[in-house]
């Protein structure tokens, strides 16, 4: 089934088709973290989209190159490394770290490529000497350089690819040295930024003279390098549609005369709590806030990908609540029929797989502008079929091992995997041995004793064909 998804710059639901000849291989580039500080909730559900949309586009067999920058300079980063009288890469270094561990954490794949904006300043300052010569870019008096909307437009270039601008009505002419301006201006952004006192020494030498790069050049020089003039996907959260992306399109189009990406997809703003996320509310979460509280990550992955990634989304810690137990659903299913899939292998099924009531449902509802609602319902619905089936135990053990593999293939898509197994202490071992032995001996009154003990203890014992099996509560 082909896969359809709504492109931003089309306004519309089309299905996806690759720029390679053969279909097979796809360029993906996902703006990425700005490294000043521990990324957010909010952060989270765009990280976690992208890597859906990955996963997505694996699952139907295409080849990804998937592209993720970190934004190592910028304002904000030179405002705080000043502050904390630091160097740069210092700086940068802890959050970028923490990013990638926090990713992890998520079990969102790792892109292919992370470039760093502070290594691309080559081809950074190739990318505005194209512009100054194609005459959309100028050198002001303040010895920077910026992108002129007015000279773009009057080469028969359209800005406002992303969304409706009413330019007429909107104030023009205006120059910003700032990486984001207002909504309702447009404006002169900058490319390169003359050093000022406050860089310290965060600066380059250029053409231009000793300075650094704004924000948006940093994507579009990264984006080429790594995909061509022209790749398949790019993808960011919809506050990044203008002036961010946007000025992306300009800049690159203007400097290479082709079409920059085919395919724009941005994911809805996240509310915490019902309302806008603010330190001030007490509603803003970083994900290792959420960890502290007792949550994990594979919850907190689960949350983001309840809801369809145009919808603004509702976060709430009752949400992660509803997110534990609903795996704990799946969780229970998956551990009767490995226990009952015995010896058979799971990767003997894959093929098989395909062509299960569950994946092929599951499939229909992503082609559909990835619908996750829909394919987490032929998810539990599996389940719910799964349990009945078991319950009257009606599923010999090949079959069990097709249904496994049927899931499997399912979750590398979700990703949210299985529970990892607590690790039984020595004292709960011992104590479930001895109640082992106890019901050997026909001490049931000393079985029962030591099952509530083992339950005062955090722990659930339970007999199967194939022994006692010990669970954490």
């Amino acid at each position: 089934m082909a896969l359809k998804l709504f492109n931003t710059l089309t306004r519309s639901v089309h299905e996806f088709v690759p720029l390679d000849s053969q279909k097979k291989k796809v360029g993906m580039y996902c703006c990425g973290p700005t490294v000043y500080d521990f990324a957010h909730i909010g952060n989270w559900r765009t990280f976690v989209f992208a890597d859906l949309v990955r996963r997505t586009l694996e699952f139907s067999d295409y080849d990804v190159t998937h592209v993720m920058n970190i934004t190592d300079v910028e304002d904000k980063i030179i405002k705080r490394v000043r502050e904390q009288k630091t160097t740069l890469r210092e700086f940068t270094g802890k959050f970028e770290t923490a990013f990638l561990e926090d990713l992890k954490t998520l079990n969102c794949l790792p892109p292919k490529q992370t470039p760093r904006a502070t290594e691309h300043i080559p081809e950074i300052i190739a990318l505005i000497e194209k512009l100054v010569a194609r005459g959309v870019a100028y050198k002001a008096a303040d010895g920077s350089v910026y992108f002129s909307i007015e000279k773009y437009r009057g080469c028969g270039c359209h800005y406002g690819q992303l969304l409706k601008l009413n330019l007429d009505e909107m104030r023009a002419g205006e120059r910003v040295a700032s990486d984001e301006y207002e909504k309702e201006s447009v404006a002169d952004f900058a490319l390169w930024k003359a050093r000022v006192s406050d860089d310290g020494e965060v600066f380059w030498p250029s053409p231009f003279g000793e300075g650094r790069p704004g924000w948006h050049i940093e994507c579009s020089a990264m984006s080429i390098k790594a995909l061509g003039e022209t790749f398949d996907l790019h993808l960011g959260g919809e506050d990044l549609k203008f002036p961010h992306h946007e000025d992306e399109i300009a800049q690159s189009e203007g400097a290479t005369g082709k079409p920059f990406v085919k395919f724009w997809l941005h994911g809805a703003h996240l509310l915490v709590e019902g309302k806008k996320m603010s330190k001030s509310l007490g509603n803003f979460f970083t994900l290792r806030d959420l960890l502290a509280k007792g949550f994990t990550g594979r919850e907190v992955r689960y949350l983001l990908l309840t809801a369809h990634y145009r919808e603004t989304f509702n976060f709430t810690l009752d949400g992660l609540a509803g997110a534990k137990s609903a795996l704990a659903r799946i969780d229970e299913c998956v551990g009767k029929l490995r226990d009952i899939a015995g010896d058979f292998k799971t990767s003997e099924f894959a093929k098989q797989a395909t062509d299960s009531l569950l994946v092929k449902s599951f499939s229909a509802a992503l082609a559909d502008d990835l619908n996750i609602s829909a394919a987490w319902a032929s998810v539990f619905e599996w389940v719910r079929e799964t349990n009945k089936h078991i319950a009257d135990n009606s599923i010999p053990d090949h079959e069990a091992a097709f249904a496994l593999a049927a899931w499997e293939k399912v979750d590398s898509v979700l990703g949210v995997g299985v529970k990892a197994e607590a690790e039984v202490p020595a004292e709960i071992s011992a104590l479930a041995d001895e109640r082992t032995a106890a019901k050997k001996a026909k001490d049931f009154k000393r079985s029962d004793a030591i099952r509530d003990e083992l339950k005062v203890k955090g722990w659930v014992v339970e007999d199967t064909p194939k022994g006692i099996k010990l669970k954490r509560i």
